[in-house]
């Protein structure tokens, strides 16, 4: 087990099976010392436990929750790549897209959600720079997606 993964032990997370893609793309890819994951759905055992709007059906703390789920899949789809997320060398980037109501504007904190696990699993290496950005509908009428960037040890 990677130091990661004990660390998501510690945390009481398991790394969930990667999440199979719901169209024609991969779940991430690697460039050079980069890996991109495509964007991350908060499925768990293949299903979404909630959807709807953020600022409506779901509550700004259910989406943040979702995030995180969204994150540990992320994590999951790094590690389908590489192998071993030691290599990770840091979390170059996040871009969160929420679904929102009209009047929502409280994507950044629905987004906390992806970036606390990061830098609770990862500690420094886990800093990343972020976009947060509201949007209509998400696939399958998620709440929240998330596609994380990573650098990987050389």
């Amino acid at each position: 087990m990677s130091a990661v993964e004990e660390k998501l032990a510690e945390l009481g997370l398991t790394l969930p099976e990667v999440v199979p893609p719901l169209a024609s793309y991969q779940p991430a890819v690697q460039s050079g010392v980069y890996v991109y994951t495509s964007g991350q759905l908060p499925m768990v055992e293949g299903k979404l436990p909630v959807t709807g709007k953020v600022g409506a059906e779901v509550t700004a703390d259910e989406a943040k929750e979702l995030a995180r789920t969204c994150a540990l899949n992320a994590l999951a789809a790094v590690k389908s790549v590489t192998g071993d997320l030691d290599r990770i060398a840091r979390v170059v980037k996040v871009v969160g897209f929420v679904a929102s109501a009209a009047d929502f504007t409280g994507q950044p904190g629905v987004v906390n959600g992806a970036s606390e696990l990061l830098g609770e699993v990862l500690g420094d290496k886990g800093v990343h720079a972020r976009s947060a950005v509201g949007v209509a509908v998400l696939p399958l009428d998620a709440p929240v997606e998330v596609e994380v960037q990573v650098e990987l040890v050389q």
